[in-house]
């Protein structure tokens, strides 16, 4: 009998992932991650749905406490980001280092099993010309994960199933009903764990960044009024600044040294390249020439077009057909072929 341990946060999606895989007559092993205290349906609520789920399939169910491994890839990555004016992407960064990779592991070592699961909206194939597994986006556009899934390596991938990949969303909840899960009409979670657990990112950052009064300033240097840590703000933020302007003024630019907030109009928010380091090639090699491709620069972006030039230090300078508004230092420039994605890395100071 196949075997899989599917990762379970006790939402819908995992719930269905498991029943589905449970269904089709898979050997399935619930694994939790504990990954800190409070809300949030990878912490201690969704501990306790997981359990229920994995109670009802009748399978066992196993909770493995991560919390120091979040603290340090997690916590520790996002405060060292914000303390030097970049924004970093906390998303990617937990699938590999906290999730995926741990989940593999645990499960190859304590159980025996050679393949995980989750509830993500991507798709996996794999390519006998090239000897690589291909990550594509979900048929659901409008949940596909695959952009927080850059940074899976070959052999997480050859390790991994997705089994909503090609579903929709909606199919999900018809699924969860028909199974009767007692996930079926959760509702979905809106926003990253962190947030979930401490109310907003200003408030789970102010727990570990000291406030430091500093000047909003434009592009010209004139002072515009006063901030209490530029950990508060990213690229291309408009509201919240609590200045007046005859034009909307957006945050272009983080100045950690004068620790200084540098504004300016939407125009000059938008930048016509930008460089691109610790990337990941997923679906193809990394080229050694310029290749023309599409980037998606936030999750929920569209993607544009763009020349990817390799700079010769695995990294890559990306030039957009057209300046892109909000370009942030620490987020990920994501590179896709139609529903392939090419690979992806994180966006550098500029």
């Amino acid at each position: 009998m196949n075997k899989v341990v599917v990762g379970l946060s006790g939402g819908v999606d995992s719930s269905v992932a498991a029943a589905t895989l449970h269904h089709k007559g898979y050997e399935v092993i619930g694994l939790t991650l504990w990954l800190m205290k409070g809300k949030g349906q990878c912490c201690s609520e969704g501990m306790v749905d997981a359990a229920a789920i994995c109670e009802q399939l009748d399978i066992p169910h196993h909770i493995v406490d991560s919390r120091e491994v979040f603290q340090a890839n997690i916590v520790d990555y996002l405060v060292s980001g914000y303390e030097a004016g970049v924004t970093p992407l906390p998303c990617s960064q937990c699938n590999k280092a906290v999730k995926f990779g741990p989940m593999l592991q645990y499960a190859r070592e304590k159980l025996g099993v050679d393949r995980i699961a989750t509830g993500h909206y991507a798709r996996i194939s794999y390519d006998r010309a090239t000897s690589r597994y291909q990550l594509l986006r979900a048929v659901d556009r409008n949940k596909d994960q695959s952009y927080f899934l850059y940074d899976l390596t070959q052999e997480l991938l050859a390790g991994s199933l997705f089994p909503l990949g090609d579903r929709t969303k909606e199919e999900t909840r018809r699924i969860a009903a028909e199974f009767g899960l007692l996930t079926a009409e959760k509702p979905e979670s809106q926003d990253l764990c962190l947030i979930e657990s401490h109310g907003s990112m200003k408030d789970f950052l102010d727990k570990y960044i000291n406030r430091k009064e500093g000047e909003i300033v434009d592009l010209e240097g004139k002072v515009l009024g006063y901030h209490q840590g530029i950990h508060h703000y990213t690229i291309g933020q408009r509201k919240g600044l609590g200045i007046a302007a005859a034009e909307p003024l957006y945050v272009v630019k983080l100045d950690p040294v004068m620790n200084r907030v540098v504004v300016g109009n939407r125009a000059s928010a938008g930048l016509p390249e930008c460089t691109i380091g610790r990337i990941n090639w997923v679906s193809i090699p990394e080229p050694t020439a310029p290749i023309r491709t599409l980037v998606q620069v936030r999750y929920r972006s569209k993607a544009v077009p763009v020349n990817a030039i390799p700079l010769g230090d695995s990294r890559f300078k990306l030039v957009f057909d057209e300046p892109q508004f909000g370009i942030t230092p620490g987020q990920a420039a994501v590179l896709y072929d139609g529903e392939l994605l090419l690979g992806g890395g994180i966006i550098e100071r500029h």
